[in-house]
């Protein structure tokens, strides 16, 4: 019985490090790649560095990005951050 009592707040604390930490984690990560595979030709994005532009063109790991000027640059899928407006 004092073996049992000594593991609970051991058992506790990494329930409560799992909830807290660990799983608001696994939420975030589970919607950037829901939003990343959603991916559509049109969609107004930015990436992760910073460069806004309109997907031009979509493969399965990446798109080519056409910025304000015409210029078209290729970035892997996984690069984008957030979808400003989708199409």
């Amino acid at each position: 019985m004092e073996i049992l009592s000594s593991l609970v707040p051991i058992i506790l604390f990494i329930l409560l490090f799992w909830l807290i930490l660990i799983r608001p984690q696994q939420k975030r990560q589970k919607q950037v790649k829901e939003m990343q595979t959603n991916l559509q030709k049109g969609d107004r994005i930015i990436t992760i560095g910073g460069l806004h532009g309109t997907v031009h063109a979509l493969d399965e790991g990446s798109l080519v990005l056409e910025v304000e000027d015409g210029t078209k640059l290729t970035y892997d899928r996984s690069a984008v951050r957030e979808v400003v407006q989708s199409s």
